[in-house]
């Protein structure tokens, strides 16, 4: 097939262009703030004074105290963090971890890491539109549960979860809750002021900001070991010099990702409905994975009999399309999704993935178009066997 050199971009859930606000932030930083923000001199004050600026736009984004604010180098250390900064405070002691099936890898991975030095944990088995039901939580509770981790919508489906019961069931059971909302931050409502969360780990690079730089939320009274060890920046929880220009980045591209995110919710939902409609009439016995309303705007996830994912993604990327079969974690090791065995696809459909996740950019005129080409190189695949 021939390339096309009109590409269109659908792979918003793996990362996200940097916008103006961000790039503009940053390069204020990196041109006349050189100062390390832990000195005590001009140019470090001045330093200081960006990273703390970041911290409160964050904040003020989550409807957190800018004091429950720890910035990061992304959504992986974050969970990581959360996760074993609770568990160290049991060493010795019988330490209990809930989660689900269909956490992110830097879930699921920390806690096959944490159950080798002892830690017991329970993955809750989603339903076929992956939601995690709130009362399997409280039946996997015992008494020596340190902590529940929910992801607040996943990744690769786009299911949102019922975070809001889930934090009371586990408040009610006096444990901490830890939300990754590494997909859900600037595209759903979220008042930590409200919601009984206790632990939240975002990431700049998946609302607009820069990669390398994100942040975990700590309620105040919520008490956890450090992750990374040596100096006492990011008020002794977190040490390392601080990455003030990423920070700057964050706490701008959040600002600007708030500004109009229900106007943008609304149009991202009717462009995803729309290619949803165009795929269903062009590519008959295509499923839909996930939940069908409770689910993130930008996010299409589909299951296409007759295709593989190995074959797909490449031969879309040659007709100009970009996207994805699911995790950009696991992008080319061409594993089945745990999330797609987890809710129940047959093992026959696994292969047959694709994610489609569209953002800020993304044009109505680009929708007809993107749907033509993956229906073009589905009946390409189809009709010369390369499966």
């Amino acid at each position: 097939m021939p390339q096309n050199g009109n590409r269109i971009y659908l792979d918003y859930a793996a990362t996200t262009p940097l916008c103006a606000e961000a790039g503009e932030a940053m390069r204020e930083v990196l041109d006349h703030v050189p100062g390390n923000a832990s000195a005590v001199f001009q140019t470090g004050r001045e330093a200081r004074q960006s990273l703390e600026r970041a911290r409160e736009q964050v904040a003020d984004a989550l409807r957190a105290w800018p004091d429950e604010v720890y910035f990061t180098s992304g959504g992986t250390e974050s969970d990581n963090w959360a996760l074993k900064g609770i568990a160290a405070q049991y060493i010795g002691q019988p330490c209990h971890i809930i989660t689900s099936m269909i956490e992110h890898p830097a879930i699921l991975n920390t806690c096959r890491f944490l159950e080798k030095l002892g830690v017991l944990v329970t993955y809750l088995q989603p339903d076929r539109d992956g939601r995690i039901a709130p009362e399997s939580v409280r039946a996997a509770l015992r008494p020596e549960t340190r902590l529940v981790s929910v992801m607040w919508a996943n990744n690769e489906i786009g299911t949102i979860e019922p975070i809001g019961e889930i934090g009371r069931i586990a408040r009610e059971a006096q444990v901490p809750f830890h939300v990754d909302a590494v997909q859900a931050a600037g595209t759903l409502a979220i008042d930590l002021r409200e919601m009984p969360v206790d632990l939240l780990s975002v990431s700049a690079h998946k609302l607009y900001g820069p990669k390398g730089v994100g942040a975990l939320y700590l309620r105040r009274g919520i008490q956890l070991q450090p992750l990374i060890h040596g100096g006492e920046q990011e008020r002794g929880l977190r040490a390392s010099t601080e990455n003030v220009a990423g920070a700057a980045g964050f706490g701008a591209a959040f600002e600007r990702a708030l500004r109009d995110r229900d106007e943008e919710c609304r149009r991202l939902s009717a462009l995803r409905d729309l290619l949803y409609r165009a795929l269903a009439e062009g590519l008959p016995g295509i499923r839909l994975n996930g939940a069908v309303s409770e689910r993130l705007p930008g996010n299409l996830h589909v299951t296409i009999p007759g295709v593989t994912d190995r074959s797909l993604i490449p031969l879309l990327d040659l007709n100009g399309v970009e996207a994805s079969a699911g995790s950009a974690c696991t992008a080319g090791s061409y594993i089945d999704s745990h999330v797609l065995q987890a809710i129940g696809v047959p093992g026959s459909e696994l292969h047959g993935a694709l994610r489609l996740t569209l953002g800020r950019y993304t044009t109505e005129s680009e929708i007809p178009e993107a749907a033509r080409r993956i229906i073009e190189t589905v009946r390409y695949l189809r009709g010369n066997q390369h499966v």
